[in-house]
C-alpha cells in the first residue's frame, strides 16, 4: 500500500493505492512534514493547491485523475494532497468540512475555496490565482 510506503520514507511519489495519483501531486501523511513543507512554501509566491480527500469519498475518486491533470497542466503551481482521515488535524486547521474540498494557497493564506467535485469552478480558480 502506498500509505505503508509513504510512512517509511516520507512524501514523494508513492501512488495511493486505487487512484491515479501522478508525481506532479504531492501526498502527506504526516502532519508534521506537512507542516514543514508549508511553512517553506509559505515564504514563497507559488500557488499551494491542497485537495482534502477521504478514500471512501466517491466525488474524490471521480475528481482526483482531474486534479492530476491540473498539476500536470499548471506545473508552477503545487498541489497537494491530503486524506482527513489521515490528517484529521491539518484538516481542522483549514476548516473543511466537506469532502472534496480544494484550499487554493498564496504566502500561506488561504485565497480561495472549492468545496465539491465542481471541476469547472476549480480550474477557473486556479487560472485565477496561478502566477
Amino acid at each position: 500500500m502506498g500509505s505503508a510506503f509513504s510512512a517509511l520514507f516520507g512524501r514523494g511519489s508513492t501512488v495511493a493505492e486505487g487512484s491515479s495519483e501522478s508525481l506532479h501531486v504531492l501526498p502527506f501523511h504526516s502532519s508534521e512534514r506537512w507542516q514543514l513543507h508549508f511553512n517553506e512554501v509559505k515564504e514563497t509566491s507559488k500557488l499551494v493547491v491542497i485537495d482534502f480527500t477521504a478514500s471512501w469519498c466517491g466525488p474524490c475518486r471521480f475528481i482526483a485523475p482531474v486534479f492530476n491533470e491540473m498539476a500536470k497542466k499548471f506545473s508552477n503551481a503545487e498541489f497537494v494532497k491530503i486524506d482527513v482521515d489521515e490528517l484529521p488535524d491539518v484538516a481542522k486547521d483549514f476548516k473543511v468540512e466537506a469532502m472534496p474540498t480544494f484550499v487554493l494557497c498564496k504566502k500561506g493564506k488561504e485565497v480561495d475555496r472549492v468545496v465539491g467535485a465542481r471541476k469547472d469552478e476549480l480550474q477557473n480558480k486556479i487560472q485565477k490565482h496561478y502566477q
